[in-house]
């Protein structure tokens, strides 16, 4: 029996039977070429909620994925709360100009951002989303864990550097910028998100595996139990030495980095943990024949990847013909 979009995506988050491999990802899918074939661009996209959802629907109408996601960029929360934000253009993605706290006691915890432009934006674009596909495409909405919410807050060195000279403060900090995400992921449920999306950069380059167990798995934990939607955990790089840790956090899925390798994290990850993505950005999804990308996809198929797309959000000069391999591969081989 043939799935609908939706229903695939979620079997295959859920590690159930599917009709054939689910196409998504839980990050940006949107490149220069995708903006022109439907006509809404940045910087426009990011703080207009009508583009911005015509943009995300894109990922389906266009390159086929199973999900849709309309948060672009990485600094949604950081603008909801006045940080100096440059929204970039066309070409550029979006940038915080200026670290806006110091202090635990800085951290504003009312509900005052999701009434920002920014907040609104994602939170009316996932409502148009959700009733323009209502049960048949995958709605997911995406958030920032504490880790890179604490990054963006206060800034990567002297964030870093807390977790050595005051690791109290740091978990001081981000148990309440749990509170920001959890309360933002909320919001976005109620406005027609059916997924989610935590992006927590605890890469290996700013977060070690024991800074991980220590300071993110805690909140991770508490994230995936707080949230009434299956959750898909994105780290950035080469997570195979935490992933131990990640398939204790409860979450249902996890999107993982090309540098992991496919066979490795297969390896290591729970047979509970659903696999989302992997498919490499600078080389393959940017400059891949079809030869070489039938040869990546049969690879994820081989150790069982149970969502197939790009490992992260792709590069914006990504070929629209590359991020339509998925779905065409599929069509050749799947009739679907």
């Amino acid at each position: 029996m043939k799935l609908t979009a939706k229903e695939r995506f979620y079997k295959a988050l859920r590690k159930e039977k599917v009709d054939a491999f689910a196409i998504g990802s839980p990050v940006s899918m949107i490149s220069t070429e995708v903006m022109d074939a439907c006509g809404a661009y940045f910087p426009e996209a990011h703080t207009n909620p009508e583009k911005m959802a015509l943009l995300a629907g894109a990922g389906h109408r266009i390159t086929g994925f199973d999900n849709v996601m309309p948060v672009f960029s990485v600094v949604t929360e950081s603008a909801a709360f006045d940080a100096p934000t440059d929204w970039g253009h066309k070409n550029i993605m979006p940038s915080t100009k200026e670290y806006i706290w110091k202090e635990a006691s800085d951290i504003n915890l009312s509900d005052k951002f999701l009434d920002s432009l920014p907040a609104q934006t994602v939170l009316k674009a996932l409502t148009i989303l959700s009733k323009e596909f209502k049960d048949n495409v995958s709605v997911t909405g995406k958030v920032f864990g504490p880790w890179t919410l604490g990054l963006h807050m206060f800034g990567i060195e002297d964030f870093l550097m807390w977790t050595i000279t005051e690791p109290e403060k740091v978990k001081e900090i981000m148990a309440k910028l749990k509170t920001i995400t959890l309360k933002f992921a909320l919001a976005q449920i109620k406005a027609g998100a059916d997924t989610i999306c935590v992006g927590d950069h605890a890469t290996r380059d700013l977060c070690s595996p024991e800074t991980y167990r220590d300071f993110v798995l805690p909140l991770h934990k508490e994230l995936a139990k707080e949230i009434p939607v299956p959750v898909m955990l994105h780290i950035c790089g080469n997570t195979s030495d935490r992933i131990r840790y990640i398939n204790d956090t409860g979450f249902a899925g996890f999107h993982y980095d090309s540098k992991s390798t496919d066979e490795k994290i297969a390896e290591l990850a729970s047979p509970k943990l659903a696999l989302i993505g992997g498919t490499d950005n600078p080389t393959l999804m940017r400059l891949g024949t079809k030869a070489e990308f039938w040869k990546d996809i049969e690879t994820k198929l081989k150790f069982k990847v149970d969502i197939l797309g790009p490992e992260c959000a792709v590069p914006l000069d990504t070929p629209l013909k590359n991020l339509k391999m998925f779905a065409d591969y599929r069509k050749e081989k799947f009739g679907v």
